[in-house]
């Protein structure tokens, strides 16, 4: 029960390495709120599994604002933010990303951060504890072809892991990213730009382990991360990613 006795919220939780991560923290003892657009899947993740589920738009401030006060208003304090929901867009030349799909890469994997921040860290100030987990991805260290904007805002994602963290230790906060590769999640089909035996073949060839990430590979750094074994790290990527960025 590492993560006995303390509270979380995961975004994106209802699916993919979110899933893995909100599974992961119930099995050691946290109270969980599963922050998710799709409120029906979170809520039946929720029901599962004994957790507490809230609809949200993470690119929205007044979704977060209601997320936030929803978790505080349900645990009575904040112990663990985890920002995992994430899009990408297809793979294409980076001049052919449309605006549209531009912008929403840019509101859900950047601008969320900045709202969850705006609203919980204050709070984990006050309280001089907490732990911020920040999924990025080894496309931040080792960017792929055709996906440069996405590739951009998980480069971002780090580097906001590691201003946030330098800002935040004298505070008693501590705040790190995760890496992984791709793996069996909503995004996987849109990462290889289709989902055919070849495709996949071809994929799996640059990850020296030999298989995709899994949501439980996720779920367990992102547990040791956000316990207290983990008390003398902040501001690392760790990858997850067997070997990709090697």
């Amino acid at each position: 029960m590492r993560l006995a006795n303390k509270s979380a919220i995961v975004t994106g939780g209802a699916s993919g390495f979110g899933a893995g991560i909100v599974r992961k923290f119930v099995a050691e003892g946290a109270r969980v709120m599963i922050a998710d657009i799709n409120g029906d899947a979170a809520k039946a993740l929720a029901d599962e599994l004994g957790a507490l589920a809230q609809q949200v738009d993470v690119s929205k401030a007044g979704s977060v604002e209601a997320m936030a006060a929803a978790a505080l208003a349900a645990f009575g304090s904040l112990d663990i933010l985890v920002n995992n929901a994430g899009v990408s867009h297809l793979p294409a030349p980076m001049e052919d990303i449309s605006e549209a799909d531009f912008d929403r890469v840019f509101a859900v994997n950047i601008k969320s951060v900045y709202l969850t921040a705006r609203v919980l860290v204050p709070h984990m100030k006050a309280n001089r504890r907490g732990a911020i987990l920040n999924v990025a991805s080894t496309a931040a260290v080792s960017p792929r072809p055709r996906l440069s904007w996405y590739n951009a805002s998980k480069g971002w994602m780090v580097t906001a892991t590691k201003s946030m963290a330098i800002e935040l230790a004298p505070l008693g906060v501590r705040v790190n990213a995760i890496n992984p590769v791709a793996g069996e999640t909503p995004l996987l089909k849109t990462f290889m730009g289709g989902d055919t035996p070849e495709v996949r073949a071809r994929f799996l060839a640059s990850i020296p382990l030999g298989r995709f990430s899994t949501p439980e590979d996720m779920g367990n750094a992102a547990c040791f991360l956000c316990s207290d074994e983990a008390s003398m790290i902040t501001g690392v990527a760790l990858e997850v990613d067997g070997g990709r960025v090697i």
